[in-house]
């Protein structure tokens, strides 16, 4: 049995007071305006950030196939078409959107990283993105949120977009965005830094979160890389963080702790892998067992499961190297 619970620790307790955005899944309280060149769109379990500068405006995320009607129909209420839309990485949650924003606003630059393209290229990445896909699309169905049919077929192409390297600015006009090309989490991972306000967008660079209790680690590509990331972004000081899912933060604390709880899970998680007398499998069922509930469960057991494999063995790599 995973013994350990984020939920049990202060900084998890006061963490649930620090939501800046409502955190809705209907979409109704959407989209947010957090000031004149940011808003949230989409709903609570998937966050899209709109850059509005004097010029252009960007459209950070592209979630799944479910919210992308309400996605445009949020931007058709703001009367924005964006000029750029990123992808922050290439996982199902993140890009099976980007067709339907794509073909609304076909002028549009996709922007990503390297290693994000070659990802969704891969012959075993296609069927697992669709089936994810559509079983995100069931689950939140059950929920109440859509009522839309699931219509991805294939995931979409990333050749031929526009690849943003480490550092790389976006002029918006009156609003300078500079990308950061990060490790840990996923190939080809993008995040947002508007020096101007001090805001980040992390995306799911310091795990999956479940509002007020902590985070699920999600260091699939490498756990050094994954701390490395997490110490780089609070280097930042941001007074602003998003992040993909469930939550948004605008005070000092919350933003502290959200870095608190994000480094402690990864530090947790891997201390259990290394402690425990179970082989790898048990393991990942184990961790399994404990996280796959609450938000974390609109995605499929197998997804989940594998995730956790993922974690079991980037630890083992750590006395393998």
């Amino acid at each position: 049995m995973f013994a350990l619970s984020p939920a049990i620790t202060p900084a998890a307790r006061r963490e649930r007071s620090f939501h800046a955005a409502p955190i809705t899944m209907s979409g109704t309280l959407y989209p947010f305006k957090v000031n004149d060149s940011l808003w949230i769109l989409g709903n609570g379990y998937f966050h899209l950030y709109l850059l509005k500068g004097a010029k252009q405006c960007a459209l950070v995320e592209t979630g799944i196939s479910a919210t992308a009607d309400l996605v445009l129909s949020q931007l058709e209420a703001l009367d924005v078409r964006p000029d750029y839309l990123v992808v922050t990485h290439p996982h199902s949650d993140h890009i099976t959107g980007l067709d339907h924003l794509r073909g609304a606003f076909p002028g549009a630059v996709v922007m990503i990283a390297a290693g994000a393209a070659s990802f969704v290229a891969h012959p075993k990445a296609a069927p697992a993105i669709i089936a994810e896909d559509r079983h995100m699309f069931r689950a939140l169905a059950a929920r109440g949120l859509f009522s839309q049919t699931a219509v991805v077929t294939m995931p979409p192409s990333l050749s031929g977009c526009r690849i943003l390297t480490d550092g790389e600015a976006l002029d918006l006009g009156g609003m300078s965005v500079n990308f950061l090309s990060v490790k840990g989490h996923s190939p080809g991972n993008l995040l947002a830094w508007i020096a101007g306000t001090k805001t980040l967008l992390v995306s799911d660079s310091l795990g999956n979160h479940y509002p007020g209790r902590g985070f699920f680690p999600t260091f699939f590509t490498g756990y050094n890389d994954y701390m490395a990331t997490i110490d780089r972004l609070e280097s930042f000081r941001p007074k602003r963080m998003g992040l993909a899912h469930n939550g948004f933060f605008s005070t000092s604390g919350a933003i502290a702790d959200i870095f608190c709880l994000s480094r402690k899970s990864a530090q947790d998680v891997r201390r259990y892998i290394e402690d425990c007398a179970m082989d790898d499998e048990d393991l990942a069922r184990s961790l399994f067992g404990f996280y796959y509930t609450d938000e974390l469960a609109v995605y499929s057991p197998d997804n989940i499961l594998n995730c956790c494999r993922l974690l079991v063995r980037r630890v083992r790599e750590l006395h393998t190297a």
